[in-house]
C-alpha cells in the first residue's frame, strides 16, 4: 500500500483569501505597498523565522506545508515572480486570519 498523503493536523485547504482580494484588508495592502520589506519582516516574525526569509517563495512553501494548503512550488514561484506584492499580501492575510481563529 503506498502512502499519498502525509498524516497531519490540518486538513487539506486552500488560503483564506485569494491572492487578487486587497478589499480584505486595505491596511495590509497599504502597508506592503508603501513598505514592501516591513511586511516581508512581520511575515518572517511571526513565522519565527529571519528577517531576510519574509520576502522569498521559500517561506510562502514552508507556510503552505505547515498548514497543508494546496499548491506548489511552481505556483509559489509564479506568484512572487509577477506579483510579489500580492503573495506577500496574501500570506499576511491568511496569517492574521489563523491567529483570529485560533490556529496559529
Amino acid at each position: 500500500m503506498a502512502v499519498t498523503n502525509q498524516p497531519g493536523r490540518y486538513a487539506p485547504s486552500d488560503f483564506q483569501t485569494g491572492l487578487c482580494d486587497f478589499c480584505d484588508d486595505c491596511g495590509t495592502c497599504c502597508y506592503g505597498l508603501f513598505c514592501y520589506m516591513c511586511l516581508g519582516c512581520s511575515i518572517a516574525s511571526d513565522m519565527d523565522e529571519c528577517c531576510l526569509c519574509g520576502l522569498h517563495m521559500s517561506l510562502r512553501s514552508v507556510y503552505r506545508t505547515k498548514y497543508n494548503i494546496n499548491g506548489s512550488l511552481c505556483n509559489d514561484f509564479i506568484a512572487y515572480t509577477f506579483c510579489g506584492l500580492c503573495a506577500i499580501c496574501q500570506l499576511k492575510r491568511d496569517i492574521d486570519r489563523r491567529k483570529e481563529q485560533g490556529i496559529f
